[in-house]
């Protein structure tokens, strides 16, 4: 037999002695691994330690079983009581923050008269302003509304309800109809009136009774055009005037030409002396039958106060000419021409012998106009 290494290696191959070497090792840790895990199940058969608290139980993932139903603990020993000679500890006093919410928790509850807290009170409104405490009813009638948030900035705060405004005499002005205004606009309002406006309609012989509200709140753009830029009134801070009413019955319209033009250049004087922007007839065409007025706030106070005053419309004359009383003198007769006057006047002179003394006659008697030469007279008197 040949045995050479040749040979040999032509009949086994070298990979399978390495696979033969790996199952090798692969068989022995597994013998080991099993010799452990009797080794442990044995150890915890015989001693009271279970399997999870032992070296091995992390190693092979041994964790304790899951309790079921109620678990029993071990009861926690009680502190002894505090013996009766121990001082006593003073209280911790609070801290601002915490004595603040405090305060602010006894007045959110309010108690009962069985002594049951009730449910948070609704929050309080804010105090008045300075302007609200001054408009009192003994200078006018504006009871307080609720704040007003609408879309695009319409709205605002502080506002009142202008109904009626006491004069110094104790008459009323009522606002027809009432006025939704800011504090502030309803304050320079019922000055003007009480100020200015009463002392002209007593040069009237009368006092002022109505005053006529055009527009006062809305939530529109300027001259009600869409998309213009929000008005004064979206603000509550304009008011429209029409015309004002006096006790008498009179009604005083500030843009009728027939009212006195001394009267209303008064009032425009007064309006643009208190008020930044006064409109009327002339400015445009919005406002040729009203007059606006706000107190809108510009750059550097600027005011704007274009109202014209225009003068009364001329009297036309009738169509048709009146009809002539019977009272009247009889009208003369227009003179007739010369070849006419010569006709007449020969029956008129033989008439006038034989008509009697009083009667008259309607024909006036024109001396003749001596009759131009004429170019042959003309060229005869040269000659």
């Amino acid at each position: 037999m040949n045995c050479s290494a040749e040979k040999a290696s032509r009949k086994w191959a070298y990979g399978a002695f390495g696979r033969t070497a790996a199952a090798m090792v692969t068989v022995a840790a597994g013998l080991l691994l099993l010799g452990l895990l009797s080794d442990l199940a044995l150890a915890a058969k015989t001693s009271r330690q279970p399997a999870w608290q032992s070296p091995w139980g992390d190693l092979f993932g041994i964790h304790p079983p899951r309790q079921r139903g109620k678990v029993h603990r071990a009861a926690v020993p009680l502190p002894r009581p505090r013996p009766t000679d121990a001082p006593t500890a003073e209280p911790a006093k609070p801290t601002a923050d915490e004595s603040s919410k405090e305060a602010a928790k006894e007045t959110a509850k309010e108690t009962t008269k069985e002594g049951k807290p009730t449910e948070q009170a609704a929050p309080q409104p804010p105090p008045p302003s300075a302007c609200r405490l001054a408009l009192t009813e003994a200078i006018a009638i504006a009871p307080s509304i609720p704040d007003i948030r609408g879309a695009g900035g319409c709205g605002g705060e502080d506002l009142v309800r202008l109904e009626a405004i006491v004069l110094p005499d104790k008459r009323q002005v009522s606002v027809k109809p009432a006025a939704i205004l800011r504090c502030a606009m309803a304050s320079a309002l019922v000055d003007w009136i009480r100020t200015d406006i009463a002392p002209l309609a007593g040069r009237l012989g009368s006092t002022i009774s109505d005053l006529d509200n055009f527009d006062s709140f809305e939530c529109r753009g300027r001259n009600r055009i869409v998309g213009a830029r929000l008005s004064e009134h979206g603000r509550a801070n304009a008011l429209d005037v029409r015309a004002l009413k006096l006790a008498n019955g009179r009604s005083i319209s500030l843009t009728d030409r027939n009212v006195p033009r001394e009267l209303r250049e008064a009032v425009l004087h007064s309006a643009c002396a208190r008020f930044s922007t006064v409109l009327g007839p002339g400015s445009d065409w919005y406002h040729e039958d009203h007059i606006h007025l706000d107190l809108m706030e510009r750059r550097n106070n600027y005011r704007i106060c274009q109202w014209n005053v225009w003068d009364p419309l001329p009297q036309r004359a009738p169509l048709m000419p009146a009809e002539r009383p019977e009272e009247a003198p009889p009208r003369e007769v227009a003179a007739k021409s010369d070849a006419a006057k010569s006709d007449a006047a020969k029956p008129a002179a033989g008439k006038s012998s034989a008509a009697p003394a009083d009667e008259k006659s309607d024909a006036v008697e024109v001396e003749p106009k001596p009759k131009p030469a004429t170019k042959k007279r003309r060229q005869n008197r040269r000659s």
